[in-house]
C-alpha cells in the first residue's frame, strides 16, 4: 500500500460495497497556474501496486464523466444497465494495475474552473491540463514515479491519449 502525501483524500468506503480490497483516493489534481481541478479517483493494484503499472482512464466525449468506465465497466464495483445496486466486477482492471481515473477536461463530471473561460478547451489545452494534472498526481503520490504508465480510454480519449502521450 502507498501512502499519499494529502491523505485526506483517502477513501473509506463506498456505501453498499463491503470494505474495499484495496487502497482508494479520490480528490482533485491542481491544474497549474490555472485555478482548474480535475477530479481523480485512484484506485490501487489488488496485485503488486509498489510495481503495477499505471493506467490512466479517460471516457470521451467530449464531455463523459470517467466515472461511468469506472463504474460500467472496469472498476472494481460495477452498477450493471437497468440496475440499481452496485456490486463486484468479477474482473475488474485493477486486478493487476492501478487505475487513475480522471474527469477531463474542467468542467465535467466533478471537475471544475474558476471562470467562464476555464471551461472552454481545445484538444491542445486539454492535454496541457491532463499533463499538469498528472504532474501533480505525481507530487501526491511520488512512489509510483518508477511504475509503467498506460494511457487508455474511449471514444474521444483517442484524441485525449495521443494528445497527453504528445
Amino acid at each position: 500500500v502507498m501512502a499519499a502525501n494529502n491523505m485526506t483524500d483517502r477513501v473509506q468506503g463506498i456505501p453498499m460495497c463491503g470494505p474495499l480490497q484495496s487502497s482508494w483516493y479520490s480528490g482533485f489534481l491542481n491544474v497549474r497556474p490555472t485555478g482548474k481541478g480535475l477530479h481523480y479517483v485512484f484506485i490501487e493494484s489488488l496485485s503488486k501496486p509498489s510495481t503495477d503499472p499505471i493506467l490512466i482512464w479517460f471516457n470521451g466525449g467530449p464531455g463523459c464523466s470517467s466515472l461511468l468506465g469506472m463504474f460500467q465497466e472496469n472498476g472494481p464495483y460495477i452498477i450493471d444497465d437497468g440496475e440499481t445496486i452496485i456490486k463486484p466486477n468479477p474482473y475488474p482492471w485493477n486486478q493487476e494495475a492501478n487505475l487513475l481515473y480522471i474527469e477531463s477536461p474542467a468542467g465535467v463530471g466533478f471537475s471544475f474552473g474558476q471562470t467562464p473561460e476555464d471551461l472552454v478547451h481545445t484538444d491542445m489545452s486539454q492535454s496541457q491540463d491532463a499533463f499538469a494534472a498528472l504532474q501533480d498526481f505525481y507530487t501526491a503520490f511520488p512512489a509510483y514515479r518508477n511504475n509503467s504508465l498506460y494511457i487508455t480510454g474511449e471514444s474521444y480519449a483517442g484524441i485525449y491519449g495521443p494528445y497527453l502521450a504528445w
